[in-house]
């Protein structure tokens, strides 16, 4: 099994979500794509940041820093909002 599984990971996600929000993560479909990109920022040579990471996949080290809380999901309206 591997760890964390997809419903640990959505719970840890929406966690911090208020009553009456949508929560950031609705679907497998929603991690995959998030740890994905995040997995090609590494590639392409952005830091880590968790620990430990010398020796894992670009993608395992993605989860970790999701699971963590160390990167958070942002839905296409924030992400709007923050670039202006």
């Amino acid at each position: 099994m591997i760890h964390p599984s997809y419903s640990e990971l959505m719970n840890v996600i929406n966690n911090e979500v208020e009553p009456g929000e949508q929560p950031p993560v609705q679907s497998r479909y929603s991690i995959v794509i998030a740890t994905s990109k995040r997995a090609r920022q590494l590639i392409a040579g952005a830091p880590a940041y968790v620990k430990d990471s010398k020796g894992k996949k670009p993608l395992s080290i993605a989860v970790e820093e999701l699971y963590e809380g160390k990167v958070r999901i942002v839905g296409d309206a924030e992400d709007s909002e923050e670039a202006n």
